[in-house]
């Protein structure tokens, strides 16, 4: 029986971190994919409509008067 619960424990554990680290690489991939296609947006000679609201948005929000001191 101690056999069988320290096998378990130490799958389980080492499922959880494999589980893990899969989810943590496929999350990098893609935000490393936005990123890519974010800098080809920035240096496209016409820039596509998406990135111009970005541009919009952010430029609105910063012009708001910060209510934070």
């Amino acid at each position: 029986m101690g056999n069988l619960g320290s096998s378990t424990v130490i799958g389980l554990c080492l499922g959880f971190f494999w589980g893990i680290g899969c989810s943590l690489a496929i999350l990098y991939s893609i935000y490393l994919g936005g990123y890519r296609k974010a800098i080809e947006d920035s240096q496209a000679p016409v820039k596509p409509k998406r990135y111009m609201r970005a541009l919009e948005k952010i430029r609105v929000d910063r012009e708001k008067p910060s209510s934070q001191h």
